[in-house]
C-alpha cells in the first residue's frame, strides 16, 4: 500500500489539536483501486500522524496504512479519521481496566480455553458496571463484593 500513488491523491480530512504538551496533526486520504490484495476491500487509507513535544521541541511522524470494506462515498473523511481514533477508547475502557483491575497479565490460567473463559468473564464484569453508569471499575468491583445480592441484582436476576 505505500507503493500507491498518494502524492497524487487529494486530502480528504486532517485535524489539528493541541493538549497534553503537544501539538498533533493528522492528515487522511482515501483510495480506490480495483486490485488491493485484501478481500473484500474496497478503499485503502493512509494517515500520516505527527507530533511535536512542546518542551523537548521534538517532532515524530508517523505513517499508518489501513483499509476498509466502506465503499467510496459511504462515509465522510472526518467520520474515518474519528473511527481510526475511537479505537485507543476501546484501549483505554476495556484492556487497560483488565491489565489493572484485574491484574490479567499476571493471571496463572494458560490452559486449554480457561484464558478465553477468564476474558470474558472480566468482560462481562466490566460491561455490567459500565450499563450501571460506574466509571470506576475498581470501585464497582469493592461495592459489589460487599454484599452477595448485588452481583445478582445487577445481572437482573433477582
Amino acid at each position: 500500500m505505500r507503493t500507491l500513488p498518494w502524492a497524487d491523491i487529494a486530502l480528504d480530512h486532517k485535524n489539528r489539536t493541541r493538549g497534553r504538551g503537544r501539538l498533533e496533526g493528522r492528515h487522511l486520504k482515501t483510495a480506490t483501486f480495483r486490485h488491493l490484495g485484501y478481500p473484500g476491500a474496497r478503499q485503502a487509507l493512509r494517515v500520516v500522524r505527527w507530533r511535536k513535544d512542546l518542551t523537548s521541541g521534538k517532532t515524530t511522524i508517523e505513517r499508518l496504512y489501513f483499509v476498509t470494506s466502506l465503499p467510496p462515498g459511504a462515509v465522510s473523511g472526518a467520520q474515518i479519521a474519528d473511527w481510526i481514533r475511537g479505537h485507543w477508547k476501546i484501549e483505554n475502557q476495556l484492556h487497560h481496566v483488565r491489565d489493572t483491575t484485574f491484574a490479567e497479565d499476571a493471571s496463572r490460567i494458560r490452559v486449554g480455553s480457561l484464558p478465553r473463559v477468564m476474558a470474558s468473564l472480566r468482560n462481562l464484569a466490566i460491561s455490567v458496571f459500565r450499563q450501571d453508569d460506574h466509571t470506576n471499575i475498581a470501585a464497582a468491583c469493592r461495592y459489589t463484593v460487599r454484599d452477595p445480592q448485588r452481583p445478582l441484582t445487577a445481572l437482573g436476576i433477582t
